[in-house]
């Protein structure tokens, strides 16, 4: 049998646990699988010139993994409450360490496609575990400091990909950033093998299969629609059956299954709905859903923008980005010291502004013919506000839920987190397609007028029909197939048309993700604001077989304050 020790630390077999060196692993694995969410946005023009991927390919490359890692949280949330939490973690980090090696030995993008969905099996079987240990092993003190390392962790993973996949592609090539995950994934397994407490609940817990099977359905459907959309020019896709019709029918499946959860409500729902009648839990949803949309919708077309617009090749485009990954690092641990406090809702609110103001100043600055550098103040503002954003947005969240409910809490968060990223990633990417095509096609109208009569026509019809079919961007493309043997006079004037083209493409594309930035950062001070001390602490679970929480009831469960 373990107890914990005077400082909080589970005690197994005669052996301390210190749960620094838990949260140390778990954030070990959790960046891994976060990092891969960013970091193979830096290798897209590679990935087009060797794989040969169109746009609407590349876009299935990203979100597939995406998809899929959303779609399975919350189930792998509930297997972790049936099995244990440690042995989800650690045959997560499995799967998701194989199927690295496997994409990184893809010949094809319906190979890597495949392999993303692997990585995304594996990275949702560890995931959820995550905040559950947290919440286990830390009593209340010391749980916000917690969360501020694994939420400054989450926000690191996520903007430092682009550097370390820059590194990774202009030295070594772009099946690396799948490579430098397998000794990573080999540490984390061995370190959770000897580290990780074996925690067991013994609650007896009934997986609800048709809600898992009808969120999984919903959401595939709604984002098969927005990637395929323009490709497919929203019309048919499969015989008379529309891209329309493919998303309505997702919305409507969705629909179904919010009525399913509400009718299973007294019968374990795969989401207890009971989790959202706490205000700052609902309101922090949908921020992090927000922040994941912003993130993804941002990144997509910028990298585009750094490559091939100014010319950068993949380390340089990832070193431009780096002082914002830097500031974040700086700044978390503060953020985490405040999101403890009365203060922590005012943190959130102000990194929520200064991150959407420095990317709104990057989009401005954006220019075909800027300098990288002219993008460094934006980017500076942008990392001290992300900075300031993970660690008090998943503190507030999870402040006044129920122990016994934290492996839903935490399923549920990272569930939304998610689906705001495949979102926002799909309805950018469909977006930005569709004002390529305008943008292109304008910019050659305009252009053309510099070229001889006869070579005009054929030079606006190239970019005209550049839309369809899926537009190849990569680096030295122009985004239109012209003829064998064009001058290079016409060529280097298709190149301008691009950079052009695409810039203006890009400023109205993520006009969308800033404006839904704003409206999260408008939705923070929803949230209550602390009006009690912190709670007593709490006993970590023992990390035993027959360990059960005396918080499991709800009658002895801390209550939070009132709205």
């Amino acid at each position: 049998m373990t107890t914990p020790d005077a400082s909080g630390a589970p005690e197994t077999a005669g052996r301390r646990t210190n749960p620094w060196l838990v949260l140390f692993v778990l954030c070990l694995g959790f960046f891994m699988i976060l990092l891969d969410t960013t970091i193979v946005n830096i290798a897209i023009p590679d990935l087009i010139d060797d794989l040969g991927a169109s746009l609407d390919e590349i876009l299935w490359i990203l979100n597939s993994y995406i998809l899929v890692y959303a779609v399975l949280l919350i189930t792998a949330g509930r297997l972790g409450d049936i099995h244990g939490p440690k042995r989800l973690f650690m045959l997560g980090l499995v799967v998701f360490t194989l199927a690295s090696v496997a994409c990184a030995l893809a010949r094809s993008p319906e190979q890597l496609v495949a392999f993303r969905v692997a990585q995304g099996v594996g990275g949702a079987l560890l995931t959820p575990q995550t905040l559950a240990v947290i919440t286990t092993i830390f009593p209340a003190e010391r749980r916000g400091a917690a969360f501020g390392v694994w939420g400054a962790v989450a926000g690191l993973a996520t903007v430092a990909g682009p550097t370390l996949g820059g590194w990774l592609v202009s030295g070594w090539g772009w099946r690396w950033i799948f490579y430098v995950n397998v000794p990573v994934g080999v540490l984390a397994l061995a370190m959770a093998a000897v580290y990780m407490p074996d925690l067991r609940f013994h609650r007896r817990h009934r997986l609800d299969l048709l809600g898992t099977g009808l969120v999984t359905l919903g959401l595939f459907l709604v984002c098969f629609g927005l990637i395929e959309g323009q490709s497919h020019d929203w019309g048919p896709v499969w015989g008379p059956v529309t891209i329309p019709m493919v998303i309505a029918a997702g919305v409507l499946v969705l629909a179904v299954f919010v009525w399913q959860l509400h009718a299973r409500r007294d019968h374990e729902p795969l989401i207890p709905l009971r989790l959202f009648a706490d205000r700052n839990f609902t309101v922090m949803n949908l921020v992090v859903a927000a922040v994941a949309f912003g993130m993804l919708g941002l990144f997509v077309p910028l990298t585009i923008y750094l490559q091939s617009v100014l010319g950068l090749s993949a380390l340089q485009a990832g070193l431009t980005t780096a002082p914002m990954s830097l500031m974040t690092m700086l700044f978390a641990p503060l953020a985490g010291r405040l999101s403890d406090g009365p203060y922590g809702r005012w943190a959130l609110f102000g990194g929520m502004t200064l991150w959407t103001g420095g990317l709104t100043a990057v989009i401005l600055t954006a220019q075909a013919g800027s300098d990288r550098g002219d993008l460094m103040p934006g980017l500076l503002v942008a990392g001290l506000g992300l900075g300031f954003v993970f660690a008090p947005l998943q503190t507030i969240a999870m402040r006044d839920i129920e122990p016994r409910l934290a492996g839903a809490a935490s399923g549920v968060i990272n569930t939304t987190r998610q689906l705001g990223a495949v979102i926002g990633a799909a309805a950018v990417g469909a977006l930005l397609q569709a004002q390529l095509a305008t943008a292109l096609a304008a910019q050659a109208r305009t252009n053309a007028a510099a070229l001889p009569e006869g070579v005009r026509e054929r030079f606006t019809e190239a970019f005209a029909n550049a839309g369809t079919g899926g537009m190849e961007v990569g680096a030295g493309q122009s985004g239109a197939h012209l003829p064998p043997g064009t001058l290079g006079a016409v060529t280097e004037l298709a190149h301008t048309t691009f950079q052009q083209g695409f810039t203006t493409a890009m400023k109205a594309t993520t006009a969308l993700p800033l404006i839904v930035l704003g409206l999260a950062a408008l939705a923070v001070p929803l949230a209550r604001r602390r009006t009690t001390p912190a709670a007593i602490p709490d006993q970590p679970i023992p990390a035993t077989a027959s360990a059960t929480p005396t918080t499991d009831s709800p009658a002895t469960a801390p209550a939070g304050p009132r709205p």
